[in-house]
């Protein structure tokens, strides 16, 4: 009777499921708030993908997305995989090549470099390629696999399980081509973006900063993501969303603000390769203190296309003032001292703001 009552403890242990697997995996798991630089955290040795990695599991993410680091050695390959989560591919740094088939025989292969937004389809083959012998290539995926695996807790059906969605990719032979359809509201449907870090946005005036975004629907799934970027000497309206929303610093320098409502405000000073997920609504804005335009790209879970419904990705409110029903403050409203802390930091380096004084005077 103990044995049994010690067993079921065990078991109800009130540990995910996925965070148990990844235990199994042998990687390092690592667990923050914050992640100074992507490209130099340590990795180490993962069989089942055939190269090196380590797990994130961002505080902010709240098991709505998990995310990995993985590495190919210079001039090598990974395994080949399939499985039933969806995950977004940034390549932190290296070039290569990727090739995908299906089990009814649809095969193709396309490059990419440093910079590159890669969405392989769903359950579909695919294995990976550094295209450089000096060198190794480094990606981030941000996936939803803790919601498949604490769903189904069976790893053999989410690697092993023989179906093609040929709704999702059927050999086209531009799948990868990087075309897409551009939508009303900054929206752009690909499969590929070559180059995430030069991509075209669009000025998006309701989020302040003299800002330009773009949102991504990638593959026909319901993961997603967009691109922001916001002059020198600016900064963003402070927001807030659901969870699962992980920022990649892609160009630039500054910090970022975080805070939960009535809580103090935490600091993040960042750079290219550096991630953080806010928490589920926590407010939370960018300040651009560097010499070049600041880009970031949330990985996300919650396509516009698959909407889920508010707090799954959801941003149809997150440009609309907290007090008409939104999800943002207008600068006449924000704390003084969020204003005066970003001056002083651009004095530092003998920058000026190109803040318009009018934006801090409320609207009659």
């Amino acid at each position: 009777m103990a044995k049994a009552a010690t067993q079921l403890e065990n078991v109800m242990d009130n540990v995910p499921y996925y965070e148990k697997w990844q235990r199994a995996e042998g990687i390092p798991v690592i667990r923050d708030f914050f992640i100074q630089d992507l490209r130099k955290i340590s990795l180490a040795w993962w069989a089942r993908i055939g190269g090196n990695g380590a797990f994130i599991n961002m505080e902010g993410a709240g098991q709505a997305t998990g995310a990995y680091v993985c590495e190919i050695p210079a001039g090598k390959n990974l395994e080949p995989q399939k499985h039933l989560y969806e995950e977004l591919l940034y390549v932190l740094q290296g070039r290569g090549a990727t090739t995908v088939w299906n089990d009814k025989g649809a095969k193709q292969t396309f490059e990419w470099h440093q910079g590159s937004l890669i969405s392989v389809p769903l359950n579909i083959w695919h294995q990976h390629f550094s295209g450089q012998g000096d060198q190794p290539v480094r990606f981030f995926s941000v996936n939803n696999m803790p919601i498949i695996f604490n769903i189904f807790h069976n790893p053999d059906f989410i690697f092993n399980t023989p179906y093609d969605f040929i709704d999702r990719f059927n050999g086209d032979s531009d799948y990868f081509s990087g075309k897409g359809k551009s939508y009303p509201g900054r929206i752009w449907e690909t499969n590929f973006i070559p180059d995430a870090r030069n991509f075209n946005l669009q000025e998006w005036k309701e989020r302040g900063g003299g800002g330009t975004n773009v949102m991504l629907e990638i593959a026909d799934g319901v993961m997603a993501a967009h691109i922001s970027e916001f002059p020198v000497g600016t900064y963003k309206k402070a927001h807030r969303h659901g969870p699962g929303f992980n920022v990649i610093i892609i160009k630039g320098t500054g910090y970022s603000l975080l805070w939960k409502a009535g809580e103090p405000i935490k600091r993040y000073d960042w750079q290219e390769g550096s991630v953080f997920v806010p928490p589920e609504m926590w407010f939370h804005q960018h300040f651009n203190t560097g010499a070049t335009p600041a880009r970031y790209l949330p990985l996300r879970f919650g396509s516009i296309k698959y909407s889920l419904g508010k707090g799954f990705g959801d941003v149809s409110t997150v440009d609309k003032d907290v007090k008409a029903g939104g999800d943002q403050f207008e600068y006449y409203d924000q704390d003084p001292s969020i204003r005066k802390m970003f001056e002083e930091e651009l004095a530092k380096s003998g920058a000026q703001s190109r803040m318009d004084p009018e934006l801090y005077k409320k609207k009659v």
